[in-house]
């Protein structure tokens, strides 16, 4: 278990990239031109260095981490639906009618949800787990969304929940939320981590007008200055317990979890990149287990995806949240687990590669 946010930071070391080439090699071996499966090749020498060497890869089983929060912003008409619909959709995720549990049951993943703290009661479910007993962040355009002591143990929930995972044998996660308004506070996150302008990438979430949009970019604006007032020399944690969510804290600690015990993650769409964000800024060594899933259709992505020096591993127009992203990667990197393992290599086929593959 993890006791601490620096106990949880410290444990997280980067993969050995030395293995790569080991993986490499054994890929240019296989019958097949020299990088002709593009990046199902780089997918599956990254898994190879997460899981340590071991031959042959085995990604499942997988268990999908969906944070749920509600925020204050909501209050600033930031949000194109109400807040209640944040604790009606928890309801239709584990009631099965949701798009993630639609694909999460194709993907053959299992879930647990983490009620962050929103306004409703938890589920009497087994697969829903309340954290905190606070029902909505503050409104982070006039104070703090959440104290540094609670951020600490929301991100600490998250982790454990890998730690728990792990230890039912779970092999590789993903990360999803549900959370009215939840751009907002996400795109608060991208700003000041990365000193992007607001106007820029702010973007519609659920369908929000373009007055309505510029609006939102100036509430943004707001709490970036409140926040640079009140804590001028702000660490990454105070910036997320400033400007944060609940459901962002407790995938950040996600994000953190899995790679302190080497265990690959898919990030989903905006606003889990925004966990992913604040993970990487705590500590870059979680880049060598993260996988991003998905491009967001939010406008601001692509600049976002240029700080973190990333290419999401589809481009479907998605933008709908909730690890629907990540379960189709998942996909992906199932199949390229398969490649690695099962491909005949030129011995295997008995092609004799200087006779048939000239060079």
């Amino acid at each position: 278990m993890f006791h601490s946010f620096d106990q949880l930071c410290e444990a997280v070391v980067p993969s050995k990239k030395e293995l790569l080439d080991v993986a490499q090699n054994h890929l240019n071996n296989l019958t097949k031109p020299v990088g002709s499966l593009g990046r199902l090749e780089e997918f599956a020498a990254k898994l190879f260095t997460i899981y340590g060497g071991t031959f042959p890869l085995e990604v499942d089983p997988a268990l999908h981490v969906l944070a749920a929060g509600d925020h204050g912003v909501v209050a600033e008409g930031v949000a194109q639906n109400p807040q209640e619909v944040t604790h009606l959709m928890i309801l239709n995720i584990l009631g099965g009618g949701a798009g993630i549990s639609v694909l999460s049951r194709q993907s053959k993943m299992d879930m647990v949800l983490l009620d962050a703290g929103h306004k409703g009661a938890c589920p009497d479910d087994v697969r829903a787990k309340r954290i905190n007993d606070l029902e909505e962040t503050g409104n982070i355009s006039k104070e703090d969304a959440m104290t540094a002591e609670l951020c600490e143990k929301l991100l600490l929930a998250g982790a454990n929940t890998v730690y728990e995972g792990v230890q039912k044998g779970y092999n590789i996660f993903s990360i999803g939320e549900m959370g009215i308004g939840n751009t907002t506070p996400a795109t608060a996150l991208f700003a000041e981590l990365f000193g992007l302008d607001p106007k820029e990438i702010t973007g519609p979430g659920a369908g929000l007008c373009r007055e309505r949009v510029i609006h939102k970019a100036g509430i943004i604006a707001k709490a970036l200055e409140r926040h640079k007032k009140a804590h001028p020399n702000a660490d990454v944690l105070h910036i997320l317990a400033s400007l944060g969510g609940f459901e962002i804290a407790a995938l950040c600690g996600v994000v953190l979890g899995a790679a302190a015990l080497k265990k690959p993650v898919i990030i989903d769409g905006f606003i889990s990149t925004s966990s992913y964000a604040v993970a990487y800024c705590m500590n870059n060594a979680v880049k060598d287990y993260a996988f991003l899933s998905h491009a967001s259709a939010e406008p601001g992505y692509q600049k976002i995806m240029d700080c973190l020096g990333e290419k999401p591993m589809l481009d479907l127009s998605m933008r709908l949240g909730e690890g629907t992203g990540a379960s189709l990667a998942l996909q992906l990197l199932r199949s390229s687990k398969a490649v690695y393992n099962e491909m005949a290599t030129f011995a295997d086929a008995k092609i004799d590669t200087e006779t048939y593959l000239p060079k």
